[in-house]
């Protein structure tokens, strides 16, 4: 293989192609790498307009491209992040308020925020996701004027689409609810978001098009504080002060998605209006060879859209089966109560879920950081640069993904405690839903990508046959395994629709399967051994600390991440991992360790 890539070197080097071999060279080094050259360069030469008969050479764009993946996926991931961390840390001080009654809360909340996820999906019609595909497959051909166009007329029809849906919404809680009372007022209050929602995600998915990731996480971050900030003051409120219905009180923490959603959409609102003269001036340079009228452009964009919204539902298809049927099946094939039935959903669904998505958002955000840039390769064919993407894109998911999941599954007992109460069942639980976690999130990062690469029907297919899988293994499992069972059938199924997904990425991009396998296999054995060194760390903090106290299982959830964060860090250095996917800043890290 090194022999073949040298070849095409020298071919390339006798025809005087340097260009494109600046390009080869440079899709061969560390993303990170890659993009410090870049900046480097455009920060010593002050920028000049191209002569007219000139056009800018690929090696530029190809230096643009990087290092907006790059800032795209570093934004992505701190809005991602800080969103998930601010939506779980909340649940210590809301779980504790709404005592006795925190499990039956948590349900509560949790089934009507299933229903609403779907909802959101439809509502928004997998719009935004493919507004980011075509702005950028348009901006990549000069057409700024198209992209703008199609902004303003998708944020009409959603605005219609909306208020269609909050009212279905509003009006079909009854049914919805399943015969349930107390639900129909929290699917009511989840409603109203709908009216917005739909309008904002069309302007994140613009931004996203664009790969100016700043504002669609800044609006993730007040979003997020906003909501967490009204759902505790009214909590508060009603459970402590004034010693009211923890029922009341779930309604209020869901109508704070309201709250969330107003604060974002003016933050992507003072976002459009600041960059206006950018905008501008990419109108003006933009050729305007394209024209679409509003209807066509539209037509277009919803071809695209349909697969997005199935897809991007999968993970809220799954939740929902286990919402509808676990309850149900444990009827039949236990004598627990209804009670208990109920409190072992809350175990393998709410629960765990405010914890895992927290993992889980990683993927979410390398899945969408890299979608404009895999569409513009496959657009302009460029199918060298589509396996390296490929290929880095896995690995940074799995770098990530591993050590947060193995350390959740360490810590799962003094996690439980610190934010819901001690339970051991509840803990091994909270591990089992860790683990499913990484197959969750490889199909978000694997479904975006194929979708990214014009595979949305095959997209489609395979989530389909996945969802078959989990409904047929979803009986027999919870039979054998009970509480286990769901969680094991939501694995299998989107293991196989993820093993389709994956071949038929390999054979598009023609990523190095072998290598990229290899790679990941060295981050799970350092990622064991990671996990060898936490679980004796948390041994010895044990022998002091009880993990059955809130305030000692924050401090052995401390100590123990640092040890194993460490060990993790230290592994990355000496296998040459960090180098590999993070190009060389981690130099410094290096020689401050004083590690060769």
């Amino acid at each position: 293989m090194k022999e073949s890539f040298w070849r095409k070197l020298v071919s390339m080097t006798e025809k005087n192609d340097y260009n494109d071999l600046e390009t080869k060279i440079y899709q061969g080094k560390p993303l990170v790498s890659r993009m410090s050259r870049f900046h480097k360069e455009e920060m010593e030469q002050p920028a000049q307009p191209a002569p007219p008969t000139q056009t800018a050479s690929p090696s530029k764009k190809q230096a643009t491209t990087q290092e907006k993946m790059v800032q795209s996926t570093v934004w992505l991931t701190i809005g991602n992040i800080f969103s998930r961390l601010l939506g779980a840390v909340y649940v210590i001080p809301w779980y504790m308020w709404m005592q006795p009654h925190g499990d039956a809360a948590n349900v509560l909340y949790g089934k009507g925020y299933n229903v609403y996820a779907l909802f959101l999906m439809i509502s928004t019609a997998g719009i935004p996701a493919a507004v980011a595909k075509q702005t950028a497959r348009y901006n990549s051909m000069n057409e700024f004027k198209t992209s703008k166009r199609l902004l303003f007329y998708t944020l009409r029809i959603m605005l219609i689409g909306g208020i269609i849906f909050a009212g279905v919404m509003f009006f079909g809680a009854p049914l919805l609810s399943q015969g349930n009372p107390d639900l129909i007022p929290v699917m009511r209050s989840l409603s109203v978001v709908l009216l917005i929602f739909p309008m904002m995600s069309v302007i994140r998915g613009f931004f996203q098009g664009n790969s100016d990731m700043k504002p669609y996480a800044l609006s993730q971050i007040i979003e997020q504080i906003a909501r967490v900030f009204y759902m505790l003051a009214s909590a508060y409120l009603i459970m402590q002060i004034n010693h009211g219905s923890y029922k009341t009180a779930v309604v209020h923490s869901t109508f704070a998605a309201f709250i969330g959603v107003v604060a974002a959409m003016a933050v992507l609102l003072f976002s459009l209006f600041k960059q206006r003269t950018t905008y501008r001036e990419m109108e003006r340079e933009s050729k305007d060879e394209i024209n679409f009228s509003g209807r066509e452009l539209v037509t277009q964009m919803v071809m695209q859209a349909v697969p997005f919204i199935i897809v991007g539902s999968g993970i809220s298809i799954f939740k929902l089966i286990d919402q509808y049927s676990f309850e149900k099946i444990m009827q039949w094939v236990t004598s627990n109560t209804a009670e208990r039935n109920a409190e072992l959903f809350a175990y393998i669904s709410p629960n765990p879920d405010k914890l895992t998505m927290v993992v889980i958002a990683l993927g979410t955000a390398m899945a969408t950081a890299g979608l404009p840039l895999i569409t513009e390769r496959y657009t302009k064919k460029d199918f060298t640069g589509l396996a390296s993407l490929a290929s880095n894109n896995f690995q940074l998911f799995f770098f990530a993904m591993m050590p947060a999941t193995v350390g959740m599954m360490v810590l799962s007992y003094p996690l439980n405690t610190l934010f819901y109460q001690p339970n051991a069942l509840g803990s091994q639980l909270l591990a089992a839903s860790c683990f499913v976690g990484i197959i969750m999130g490889l199909f978000m990062v694997c479904s975006t990508m194929l979708q990214g690469l014009d595979g949305n029907k095959q997209a489609v297919s395979f989530l389909l046959i996945g969802i078959a899988v989990k409904v047929i293994a979803q009986l027999p499992l919870t039979f054998l395994f009970k509480p286990y069972g769901p969680l094991l059938a939501t694995f299998i199924g989107l293991l196989v629709a993820n093993l389709f997904i994956l071949d038929r990425i390999h054979s598009i991009t023609g990523f190095p399967m072998r290598a990229t396998v290899q790679s990941i296999l060295k981050m799970a054995g350092m990622a064991v051994i990671m996990g060898i060194v936490a679980t004796i760390v948390k041994w010895g903090c044990q022998i002091f600390l009880s993990p059955a106290s809130k305030t000692q299982s924050l401090l052995i959830i401390l100590i123990v991440a640092a040890a194993g964060g460490f060990t993790y860090m230290v592994l990355a250095l000496k296998t040459r991992v960090a180098d590999k996917l993070l190009g060389a800043r981690v130099e410094g890290i290096r020689r401050r360790l004083r590690m060769r």
